[in-house]
């Protein structure tokens, strides 16, 4: 009976270890073929080109020409040498005007009137108390030497 007994165990462990295999094998190949569903529809998507209007095309080379060029030869020190598309001397006209260094110096210009403002407003008030303490030192005086004159008097 031991002799049956390990038989039955040893062909219970064999169908075990095989039903195992078996099932590994498929999840395996589920797995594949999740990763391959999956690449199928990666490949599916396409991305459509943007379609560009004409009317765009010309603005964004008007753009980048304005760009490419100094625009503005009174704010910039440097002179432009001809530096216009396609070797030509012209500049492209512009669609609009950049304002970006005339804002910078018109801050700079009002903050500097501020500060002067400021400093010309302390200046009067500095002004001011001097001529106030001025006067109270002299109040200060005044009343001492009356006080002095009537202690002689009493004297």
């Amino acid at each position: 009976e031991e002799d049956l007994l390990n038989d039955v165990c040893r062909e219970v462990v064999e169908r075990w270890s095989d039903s195992q295999v078996v099932d590994a094998k498929e999840e395996k190949e589920d797995e594949v073929q999740a990763i391959a569903s999956m690449m199928e529809k990666q490949a599916r998507i396409v991305v459509k080109p943007k379609e560009v209007s004409q009317e765009e095309k010309q603005r964004k080379a008007a753009l980048l020409a304005q760009y490419a060029n100094v625009t503005d030869e009174e704010e910039y020190p440097f002179p432009t040498q001809g530096s216009g598309l396609c070797g030509t001397t012209a500049p492209a006209p512009a669609l609009f005007r950049n304002t970006n260094v005339e804002d910078v110096l018109n801050a700079r210009k009002l903050e500097r009137e501020l500060l002067r403002d400021e400093f010309q407003k302390k200046k009067e008030q500095d002004k001011l108390q001097r001529e106030k303490d001025k006067l109270a030192k002299q109040e200060r005086k005044e009343k001492e030497k009356k006080r002095t004159q009537k202690g002689e008097r009493k004297r």
